[in-house]
């Protein structure tokens, strides 16, 4: 015999099931119909569905901006609506309220991507010890690489799926000015907007999602790990419930806003000598991608157990340990493991000790070369 609980779940499964061509209202409390109505529909353009009854109407149902509304007699919070526009106008000027007390939010139909002023600081982040880990979309779990963000202007998060399998992912977009992956550990199968059949991206794979280009998590195996690193620290990820990937098109060089979507293969790119420092690099070609935006590469020693690097005049040089040890000289002595990372200010050199032969170092500078 069913629980009450099980009834009830049951039964309102039955109603919205019969319901579902219906249309759904937001209900707003409205003791006054006709002032609350002439705003609603002279100001704002929104137009009557029903209204009733004919005489002193009391409840009327709107549509208008992609939005249901129900004005009837009642008490209860009036309501925040957010109203998209092309030009909302000055901010002390962007909201108001009807005469039912509802306010009106008028915003950005499409905000810009505000970057935040940068707020320089030398970071040192240790896995063991340092951040906690939080709960992410679809399954992911977080842990944050550089704290305090240097102001809201840049993020870095080592990701994790521990268990593998089809990922509860959707096709989606991110309003940035940079985004990029980097596959430390496992193996992930994602697929890109015009970028052909899904691939799979396994340790020392990375990717340059370039603004707005639509993508797609597929599957992964347990325990993938990646690093990945983002202008501005806050944005936006958007659904796009109606692009099916993959689009059936490769176009590899299309233009995302003044960048093109980069596949970076490890296991296809030869490693060169990074100058006379006894160290040796893999270039990325993050940096071309992006049109000078942020340039990725991993280092790692080729003899020498020290590497020394000249003071940078970007905004960003961050740095994580993929595999091995080492010991970082800047502002005193910090020995660096696995997943450890730092950030290193504009104007101060710094250098690496006691690197141990297995060293494997992912360095990312945004501008690039910087």
């Amino acid at each position: 015999m069913k629980n009450s609980k099980a009834v009830d779940r049951d039964e309102l499964s039955r109603r919205a099931a019969l319901s579902s061509d219906g249309q759904a209202e937001v209900q707003l409390p409205c003791p006054d119909l006709a002032p609350t109505l002439e705003f609603f529909i002279g100001r704002l353009g929104f137009r009557i569905e029903s209204i009733f009854p004919a005489e002193q109407p009391t409840v009327a149902s709107l549509s208008g901006h992609g939005l249901r509304l129900r004005l009837a007699a009642g008490e209860g919070d009036p309501g925040l609506i957010r109203l998209p526009c092309q030009e909302p106008g000055p901010p002390d000027e962007r909201t108001l309220v009807a005469p039912n007390g509802t306010r009106i939010e008028l915003t950005w139909v499409d905000p810009p991507v505000e970057i935040p002023t940068l707020s320089e600081a030398f970071l040192v982040t240790r896995r063991e010890g340092g951040p906690g880990e939080s709960e992410g979309r679809a399954g992911m779990v977080y842990r944050d690489l550089i704290p305090g963000r240097l102001g809201g202007r840049f993020i870095a998060s080592h990701i994790t799926i521990p268990q593998g399998g089809p990922v509860a992912d959707w096709t989606h977009f991110h309003k940035i000015a940079f985004q990029l992956i980097f596959c430390r550990r496992g193996w992930v199968r994602v697929v890109y907007e015009d970028q052909g059949d899904p691939f799979v991206m396994t340790p020392g794979d990375c990717v340059l999602q370039p603004p707005r280009i639509r993508h797609r998590v597929l599957e992964s195996s347990s325990g993938l790990e990646v690093i990945e690193v983002s202008c501005p620290a806050l944005h936006e990820t958007l659904a796009d419930h109606d692009l099916v990937l993959p689009t059936g098109r490769a176009l590899p060089g299309r233009d995302f806003a003044g960048q093109v979507f980069l596949r970076h293969v490890a296991s296809e790119t030869p490693w060169l000598p990074h100058g006379e420092t006894g160290f040796e690099r893999r270039e990325t070609g993050v940096g071309q991608a992006s049109g000078g935006l942020v340039g990725a590469r991993v280092l790692r020693p080729a003899g020498a157990r020290t590497l020394d690097s000249p003071a940078h005049h970007g905004e960003l040089l961050f740095g994580v340990v993929l595999e091995g040890a080492a010991v970082l000289e800047c502002r005193g002595k910090h020995r660096l493991s696995a997943c450890d990372a730092f950030v290193i200010p504009a104007g101060e050199a710094w250098a690496l000790r006691h690197c141990e032969p297995g060293l494997a170092l992912l360095e990312i500078r945004a501008p690039a070369g910087c």
